[in-house]
C-alpha cells in the first residue's frame, strides 16, 4: 500500500502531466490556425486530427465516455454561441433578420423531413431513426460558420443571415433530437412545446442581456479585466436560466450575447477580444475532444451511409430548405446557391448525435460514426470551396469596409467618456481631414496613434487606415459622437449629404 505522501506525489504528477499536455495541445492548435490559413484548410479539421492522433489509434489515450463528451461539448457550445452573439453586429444582421429566422426554423424542419424521408427509402432506416438522422444533420455549426464565413468577403446581409441561422438553429434542432431520441411516443403537444421553448428562451435571453448591459454600464468595477468576465458570465447565466425554465438555453445564451454585444458596454473592445479568445479555446477543446472520442477503426463501416446522407443533405435537403425559406424575401438565385452551399457542419451534429447514444437508442453508434465521417467530408469540401464559389457567383465585394471599432471607458469624475476608434481597412474614414469630422459640441479628438507613435492632431491632420483615435466626449455628446463616426466610416466626408445614419442601436439602451 502506497504511503500518503507517495499518493499525493502521484496525484501531483498526474496534474502536471495533464497541464503540460493541455498546454502543448493548445500551442499546436494555435499554430494550426496559421497553417490552415496558408493552405486553405479549415482549422477545425486540424483540431479533429490532433484529437485522433492523441487517441487510441495513435498515441493510445483511451477515451470513450459519451456522457462526459456530451456534457463538455455543451459547455463549449455555450461559449461559442456567446462569442458569436457578442461579435455579431446588429447593423449587419438586421437586414437579414427575416431570412435568418426562416432558415433556422422553417429551413430546419424542411431539412429534417426531406433528409429523413430520403434516408428511410435509401438506407432502409425506420421512420423515427431516419428522422433522427435528419435532425442531427440539419443543424449548421456556429463555430464553423463564424470561423470560415467572416473571411469570405460577401455582403454583410448574407453573412448576417448565415450567422443568425447558425446561432439560432441549435435550439430547435436540440429539441427535435431530444424528442426523437426519447423512448416515449411523440404526442400532439410536441409543436406547442417547441414554440414554448423557443419563445421563452428568446425572451429570457433578451431580458437578461438588457439587464446585464444596464448593470455593467452603472458598475464601477475595480479592474478593466472584470468587465469581460462579467459579460460572459451574464451569457452563461442566460443559458442556465433558460434551461431551468425548461426553455431553450441555447437560444437564451445567443440572444443575451447579441443584446450585450450591441449595447453601449464599457471597455467593449476588451470584452470582444476576450470573448473571441474564449471562443477559440472552446472550439479547440471541443474538436480535440471529439477527435479523441472518435475511433477511426470503427468509422470505416459508416463511410457509405455517411456519403449517402451527405449527398441527400447537400444536393436535395439543404437547397430545398433554403429555396422555401427564401420565398417571402425575394433572394436572388446566386445568393440562394451560396447560402445553400454555406450550410457548414461541425461539432454540433456530433455532440447532438451523442444524445441517442446516452439514451441507449439502438443503432445510435452508427449515427455517431456516420456523422463524424460526414463532418470531415463536408467541412473539407464546403469550407475550402466557399471563397471560390463566392467569387464565381460574383458575390465578393472587394474593399468591403469593416465596421469601425469604437470602445469607451467612463471618466466618472469628469462626466465624460473616452472613445477609442480604430480605422479598419476599407473604411471611408481613410483620407478624411480632422476638420471634416465635424464632431458634435462637447467632443474632440485628443490623440492620434499612427505606427505606434502618438501625436496631438491638428485640423489639417489627414486620417489613415490603422490609425487609432482617442476622442473625449461628454456624456451628453457620447451617442451623437459615435453615430457621427460610424456614419463617416460608411459614407466618408459627405455622410450627411448621403443620408447615412451610421447604424442605430440594436436594442434599447439606458
Amino acid at each position: 500500500m502506497a504511503s500518503p505522501s507517495s499518493a499525493v506525489r502521484e496525484v501531483a504528477l498526474g496534474i502536471t502531466a495533464i497541464l503540460g499536455l493541455g498546454a502543448a495541445v493548445l500551442l499546436v492548435s494555435v499554430i494550426a490556425v496559421r497553417v490552415s490559413t496558408k493552405v486553405g484548410l479549415p482549422s477545425l479539421l486540424l483540431y479533429l486530427g490532433i484529437g485522433v492522433v492523441l487517441g487510441e489509434s495513435v498515441l493510445g489515450i483511451q477515451f470513450d465516455d459519451a456522457d462526459l463528451t456530451r456534457s463538455l461539448g455543451t459547455v463549449a457550445l455555450v461559449l461559442i454561441l456567446a462569442e458569436g452573439g457578442l461579435t455579431t453586429r446588429w447593423t449587419a444582421v438586421k437586414p437579414a433578420l427575416g431570412l435568418g429566422i426562416a432558415l433556422s426554423t422553417v429551413g430546419v424542419f424542411v431539412s429534417v423531413g426531406v433528409t429523413g424521408a430520403a434516408l428511410h427509402l435509401l438506407l432502409g432506416l425506420d421512420w423515427r431513426m431516419a428522422l433522427l438522422w435528419g435532425a442531427v444533420l440539419s443543424s449548421t455549426d456556429a463555430a464553423a460558420v463564424f470561423s470560415v464565413l467572416r473571411a469570405v468577403g460577401v455582403s454583410k446581409r448574407l453573412t448576417g443571415a448565415l450567422e443568425l441561422e447558425s446561432g439560432i438553429n441549435d435550439a430547435p434542432v436540440y429539441i427535435a433530437v431530444v424528442l426523437l431520441a426519447s423512448p416515449d411516443p411523440i404526442s400532439w403537444t410536441a409543436p406547442l412545446l417547441l414554440v414554448y421553448e423557443l419563445l421563452v428562451g428568446g425572451l429570457i435571453g433578451v431580458a437578461l442581456g438588457w439587464l446585464g448591459a444596464a448593470a455593467l454600464r452603472r458598475a464601477a468595477l475595480p479592474a478593466t479585466g472584470l468587465y469581460p468576465l462579467a459579460t460572459v458570465a451574464v451569457c452563461v447565466f442566460a443559458y442556465t436560466a433558460g434551461d431551468l425554465a425548461h426553455a431553450s438555453g441555447f437560444l437564451a445564451v445567443y440572444t443575451a450575447a447579441l443584446v450585450l454585444g450591441n449595447s453601449r458596454l464599457p471597455h467593449r473592445s476588451d470584452t470582444l477580444s476576450f470573448a473571441e479568445g474564449l471562443g477559440w479555446l472552446a472550439q479547440i477543446g471541443l474538436f480535440v475532444l471529439l477527435g479523441l472520442f472518435a475511433s477511426p477503426s470503427s468509422v470505416l463501416h459508416a463511410l457509405v451511409p455517411a456519403l449517402v446522407a451527405g449527398a441527400v443533405l447537400v444536393l436535395l435537403a439543404r437547397p430545398l430548405s433554403v429555396a422555401l425559406s427564401a420565398i417571402p424575401f425575394k433572394v436572388p438565385w446566386r445568393e440562394q446557391v451560396f447560402v445553400a452551399w454555406s450550410g457548414l457542419r461541425g461539432a454540433v451534429p456530433i455532440v447532438f448525435a451523442l444524445i441517442p447514444v446516452i439514451q441507449g437508442v439502438p443503432g445510435a453508434q452508427d449515427l455517431v460514426d456516420a456523422v463524424f465521417v460526414l463532418v470531415v467530408v463536408l467541412t473539407l469540401l464546403q469550407g475550402s470551396t466557399l471563397p471560390a464559389l463566392a467569387k464565381l457567383l460574383g458575390l465578393v465585394r472587394s474593399g468591403e469596409a469593416q465596421e469601425v471599432q469604437v470602445d469607451s471607458a467612463p471618466l466618472d469624475e469628469l462626466g465624460a467618456e473616452l472613445l477609442q476608434v480604430r480605422i479598419q481597412p476599407g473604411s471611408k474614414l481613410h483620407g478624411v481631414y480632422l476638420s471634416e469630422l465635424r464632431l458634435p459640441p462637447g467632443a474632440t479628438v485628443s490623440l492620434v496613434v499612427r505606427l505606434d507613435k502618438g501625436f496631438t492632431p491638428q485640423p489639417t491632420t489627414r486620417l489613415q487606415v490603422d490609425d487609432q483615435l482617442l476622442v473625449v466626449a461628454t456624456e451628453q455628446a457620447r451617442d451623437a459622437t459615435e453615430k457621427r463616426l460610424r456614419s463617416i466610416d460608411k459614407a466618408g466626408r459627405y455622410a450627411r449629404w448621403k443620408g447615412e445614419d451610421g447604424g442605430k442601436p440594436a436594442f434599447p439602451t439606458i
